[in-house]
């Protein structure tokens, strides 16, 4: 994935709440190598936000992200604020699960904004098989 990002495929975002979940990473070298990534190839980051933090708070109010993984929906609502089309993730727990994508969808329309894809990278990256 990080490939076609140098390529020019994707314009890739994160966000204010996984820097601040990668400060409380205790692996100081995986911390600094998942944050250098971020400038290497060019990442936006979505500032913090009340929107995002309100829209998130709706996820756990409806049981689609439990209140300890604040930090997954915040991500999240960051991304359905800022009009991202795709979140890529491998957080299978929290991110990239059925009831995730299909009730944050829900909510995200209910409350006026569009849907946000959620896959793996493999889900949207090229294969061998596609060129």
């Amino acid at each position: 994935m990080f490939a076609e990002i140098k390529e020019g495929k994707f314009r890739p975002f994160t966000s204010e709440y996984v820097i601040e979940e990668l400060g409380k990473t205790k692996d100081v070298e995986k911390r600094e190598k998942m944050k250098a990534l971020i400038t290497e190839y060019g990442i936006t980051v979505l500032p913090l936000n009340k929107e995002a933090a309100q829209l998130a708070d709706m996820y756990i109010a409806a049981g689609i992200i439990s209140k300890r993984y604040q930090t997954d929906a915040r991500h999240i609502a960051a991304a359905t604020i800022a009009g991202i089309d795709i979140i890529v993730s491998l957080n299978f727990r929290h991110i990239v699960r059925h009831k995730t994508i299909f009730e944050t969808e829900f909510v995200n329309i209910r409350e006026g904004f569009k849907r946000v894809f959620i896959h793996t990278p493999a889900e949207v990256t090229s294969n061998d098989e596609d060129t």
